[in-house]
């Protein structure tokens, strides 16, 4: 098999495992929307507009979409890690330095989508896309 090609297909399952898992948390806010109401007073709390709750749709529903299509899928990364810093910032923070119950980073889930996004945005979205980067 071509080398280059395993690369692709690599690329192709690292968008799909992102695209597709933060899609799930998209969806969820899209069903559940008074989530953004928790959103908004933790923005509220820092001094942000409390309408900036919204934009968890683009971190959560529209990057992960150009992710797994491989439209501009770096700028998707990039989204997906902006709204993991967010989320870090408004309701994980005390949890930085914390352990799991069974002995693994308290933000192990959290990291998997921020290292992700960071993976998408380096690597870009390979051959297999719409719009290869």
């Amino acid at each position: 098999m071509n080398p280059l090609f395993v690369d692709d297909i690599g690329r192709l399952v690292l968008r799909l495992t992102l695209g597709v898992l933060t899609l799930f948390h998209g969806v969820a806010k899209i069903l559940h929307p008074d989530a953004l109401n928790f959103i908004g007073a933790k923005l509220t709390d820092l001094g942000l507009p409390h309408g900036m709750a919204y934009l968890v749709y683009v971190g959560e529903v529209v990057a992960p979409l150009m992710i797994i299509a491989g439209l501009y899928s770096r700028i998707g990364g990039v989204v997906v890690m902006i709204n993991m810093l967010f989320a870090l910032a408004l309701v994980h923070s005390t949890q930085l330095l914390t352990l799991s119950k069974n002995g693994g980073w308290a933000l192990e889930l959290q990291g998997f989508y921020l290292f992700c996004g960071l993976a998408v945005l380096l690597l870009g979205s390979g051959k297999i896309a719409i719009k290869p980067d």
